[in-house]
């Protein structure tokens, strides 16, 4: 992307600051409901210097974490089951089906009674909802190898498993990463409902106790910390990609970028 296409592309938003700013200023916006920039940086830092957004935000980053790692290590595990073998994709794919079409949401009563309202819940709905992207992503990458590429491999003497490692684990790659994208926008998403079950630290409890004392500009500020949190690690799993992926070739629209 060329510097004066990416200058365009900040104009818009920038625009959008200063008349949100203009307006807050001029009594335009009501600033209970919709604090100014200017105030949202003040907010900004004194949650910063105080020590309490990094001590909230480590809570969040590590609950966000452990059920990522949960959830797409037993979504990988059960894709290649699915992907490898018919036998295996009969015993594990409608399985996956069924717990992919249960609604997130719904499943919150159910686990509260089960494992109560600590940190096992939290960690456990954030697995739940992120092991779907990362199975049906990776299956359909496995699946999609193309034949053709699997017949010549075979031609040349590959075994099974040095098929798998070589031929297909490499094919299904770009649809992990894509899954992995996908999985940990949903693990944040599910970081802010699971915050909401009686949680004493992290991001949501922040948010909601700002609402009890209605901080509108504490309760945006850690909405902006949830959206920069998605592109930072949006951002780092394209770059584990570009360097996983180094051996595909970019198309050359994408070359000449």
């Amino acid at each position: 992307m060329s510097a004066r296409l990416l200058d365009s592309r900040l104009l818009s938003p920038i625009a959008v600051l200063v008349l949100w700013e203009l307006g807050s200023r001029l009594g335009l916006i009501p600033t209970l409901i919709m604090p100014a920039p200017s105030a949202l940086v003040g907010t900004f830092g004194d949650l910063l210097f105080s020590g309490r957004l990094i001590e909230h935000l480590l809570v969040s980053l590590h609950r966000a974490g452990l059920g990522l790692l949960i959830g797409v290590s037993f979504g990988t595990v059960l894709a290649l089951i699915a992907g490898l073998s018919r036998r295996g994709e009969a015993a594990t794919d409608p399985l996956m089906q069924v717990l992919r079409a249960l609604p997130f949401l719904g499943v919150i009563p159910l686990f509260i009674l089960w494992f109560g309202i600590g940190e096992l819940t939290k960690v456990a709905l954030i697995a739940l909802a992120t092991k779907t992207p990362i199975y049906l992503t990776l299956y359909g990458g496995i699946r999609g190898v193309d034949a053709k590429l699997v017949e010549a491999s075979e031609t040349l003497g590959l075994n099974r498993l040095e098929l798998i490692w070589h031929v297909i684990l490499p094919g299904a790659l770009p649809s992990f990463f894509v899954g992995l994208r996908y999985a940990l926008g949903i693990s944040l998403l599910a970081l802010v409902a699971v915050e909401q079950i009686n949680a004493n630290s992290g991001i949501g409890y922040l948010i909601n106790e700002a609402r009890d004392f209605m901080k509108t500009d504490v309760i945006m500020v850690c909405l902006l910390i949830y959206s920069v949190l998605g592109l930072l690690t949006d951002a780092f799993v394209r770059l584990l990609e570009r360097h996983a992926l180094a051996w595909r070739p970019l198309m050359p629209s994408l070359r000449a970028a």
